[in-house]
């Protein structure tokens, strides 16, 4: 497998922005993310693209960036490095329409990568749906690793995003967390996934062997 620059300058970029957020604090994030009301009205159609590199804290930016390189290197290896940066761009408008439709007259911000992500993930799930990722556990007091199908934590993963967005709906707004665009990346990704992939190439017919999941 080549190295995942795509990947790589992904996770740069959105470090980046998040150190600019940091230095320029709320005026930044107000100009930048993406309000539903006010796209929806024909304004800052930009903040389409400018949101999903932006996060809500270092927990927010962290977690997604693992995920980003759990699952990014191999679909990003599958589709070429110019398929898989168009497949994520496109993934994270996907996700935030989506997050637009559910909840077109919001003013809350919406921020983050995770619909792009979300997107990486539903593809990684159709094309790699045995492939086993280690993971850290916590059971009580004891931390052990194991190898973890990879569809089995897409599918809890989206389990909780859907839950997440029932409870943002019950309150009404989503705290600049974008659920919904979660769910609609995942669901972009598994749908239109291999429709970016180098010759529209099935999966290898033997599935790869565990691939360790080291962090970034």
């Amino acid at each position: 497998m080549k190295f995942p620059i795509v990947t790589t300058l992904l996770i740069a970029a959105n470090f980046i922005v998040f150190f600019i957020e940091l230095a320029y604090g709320a005026p930044f994030i107000e100009r930048w993310s993406l309000k539903p009301a006010q796209v929806v009205t024909g304004h800052q159609w930009g903040t389409i693209i400018t949101a999903m590199f932006m996060h809500a804290g270092w927990l927010h930016i962290l977690g997604n960036m693992i995920f980003l390189w759990a699952f990014g290197p191999d679909i990003e290896d599958t589709m070429g490095r110019f398929r898989y940066f168009a497949f994520y761009i496109i993934g994270g408008i996907a996700a935030f329409i989506a997050q637009i439709a559910m909840n077109p007259h919001s003013d809350v911000p919406n921020l983050g990568a995770s619909g792009a992500i979300a997107a990486v993930m539903g593809a990684f799930l159709v094309t790699f749906p045995r492939d086993r990722i280690r993971t850290l556990l916590f059971l009580f007091i004891f931390i052990t690793i194991a190898f973890i199908p990879a569809a089995l934590l897409v599918a809890v993963w989206f389990v909780l995003e859907l839950f997440s967005e029932v409870g943002a709906l019950v309150h009404k707004q989503s705290a600049g967390i974008a659920y919904m665009a979660h769910i609609g990346g995942i669901i972009y990704g598994a749908i239109f996934g291999r429709i970016f992939e180098i010759g529209g190439h099935a999966p290898p017919p033997t599935p790869p062997p565990p691939r360790p999941y080291d962090g970034f």
